[in-house]
């Protein structure tokens, strides 16, 4: 009896996640009122030069992605005139879970529940309720040449970006934040995880130029600007950038 008993207790518990995450997704969707996205900046490797990175960033950094929506979104014919507002909160001073890169669908969906309860208690944002999170973790360029893969999260609308502390990087910087925030809304990526060339017609900013390559423009879930058959550059910033149809499908910018 008492088994059962808390079988169905997990089982309520569930369905009030399941629930809670179904009308998280269908607001942050509904684009009736601006999407309020709070970026949690984190110092990822103690660098003197990292930690006066995060010092200097504002508002204004990340205004290219407020612009970049607002003009995509004006292109489909939404209503709403700022479909984004985005703030920066105060520095987080502990690091996310890693994510369990190669791992199961077990160890993934275990983080995800990790990631999320460490979201919500080191998240301290006095402004109004963010419905995106937005963590980014900054990394000196002199100290790493390469970062790790970046994700957003359509349960809980929380977004994990590796990025470099630098400002010549901080257009490349909002392209890759501008993707994931797109994730945490139900967009796909749209290339070949194998070579991450970008799928055709999908993964293509202009699927019907011709001749079709090069590409002006990188399909923002397509992550990069096809530049032959075999080859494609990633976008220097979201002036280079558009939303493709099924991506705009995909966040309820079309029907």
């Amino acid at each position: 009896m008492f088994r059962s008993f808390r079988i169905l207790i997990l089982l309520l518990v569930l369905f009030g996640v399941a629930l809670g995450n179904w009308l998280a997704r269908a607001r942050s969707t509904s684009w009736e009122h601006s999407l309020r996205m709070v970026v949690f900046p984190i110092d990822a490797d103690g660098s003197p030069a990292t930690a006066r990175y995060i010092a200097s960033l504002s508002r204004e950094t990340f205004a290219p992605i407020d612009a970049f929506v607002a003009s995509e979104a004006q292109r489909y014919g939404l209503a709403l005139r700022d479909p984004l507002d985005i703030d920066i909160a105060p520095p987080v001073a502990r690091l996310p879970p890693a994510v369990p890169h190669g791992g199961n669908a077990l160890q993934i969906v275990l983080w995800s529940l990790r990631m999320r309860y460490w979201a919500w208690a080191n998240a301290q944002y006095a402004g109004p309720t963010p419905q995106v999170r937005m963590f980014v973790l900054y990394h000196d360029p002199e100290g790493v040449s390469r970062l790790n893969h970046s994700l957003g999260l359509q349960k809980g609308l929380i977004g994990v970006v590796n990025a470099f502390a630098a400002d010549a990087q901080a257009e490349p910087n909002n392209v890759i934040i501008a993707h994931e925030m797109l994730h945490t809304l139900g967009a796909t990526d749209k290339y070949d995880p194998l070579t991450n060339y970008p799928l055709h017609p999908i993964g293509f900013a202009e699927p019907e130029l011709a001749p079709l390559v090069p590409q002006r423009f990188a399909e923002i879930m397509g992550g990069r600007v096809p530049m032959s058959r075999a080859d494609a550059r990633i976008p220097d910033g979201l002036d280079e950038v558009l939303i493709g149809a099924a991506t705009a499908l995909e966040i309820r910018w079309l029907q």
